[in-house]
């Protein structure tokens, strides 16, 4: 949904609501059966008409503050980036045009980690250029190896 409607009313109800309707206890239980789906994708699952990627993010955030699982968020929204950006993986040859969608994925990554992460998720991405992962790699959901030895889940 786009414009302002999404913020009329009761919007974190709303959502609550659309997630309970899909058989969920929690928005993450519901984000976390579907690793690879973006934001965007996952808001107009829910209610294509009243919510939005920004709501469906924020309301993520909170919950993973909550649990002290902000770290594991952060890397679920890697794998969402990476997997709208660059969804056959890390590239085989890193020439001007991927390395372009690696730095666009890498930078949306960024652009949804919260504060108290974005110095962590700026030394792995320059880790991951440093020493890139395989031809190919794309991680599947957060408990990725190569995700958890950039961003281990102690808590910033």
């Amino acid at each position: 949904m786009s414009g302002e409607q999404s913020w009329e009313g009761p919007w974190k109800r709303r959502l609550y609501e659309r997630v309970r309707e899909h058989g969920y206890d929690s928005l993450t239980a519901f984000a976390e059966a579907r690793p690879t789906a973006s934001l965007v994708a996952l808001a107009e699952e829910l209610d294509p008409e009243a919510l939005n990627a920004v709501q469906v993010f924020s309301a993520l955030v909170a919950e993973a503050e909550r649990s002290h699982l902000l770290t594991r968020l952060t890397r679920g929204q890697f794998v969402r980036e990476w997997h709208e950006g660059l969804p056959e993986g890390w590239p085989t040859v890193m020439d001007d045009a991927h390395r372009f969608k690696v730095a666009r994925a890498l930078g949306s990554w960024f652009a949804f980690t919260p504060e108290t992460h974005k110095a962590r998720v700026d030394q792995a991405a320059d880790a991951l250029f440093t020493t890139p992962p395989p031809p190919g790699w794309r991680p599947l959901g957060p408990d990725d190896d190569l995700l958890r030895a950039l961003l281990p889940d102690e808590e910033a």
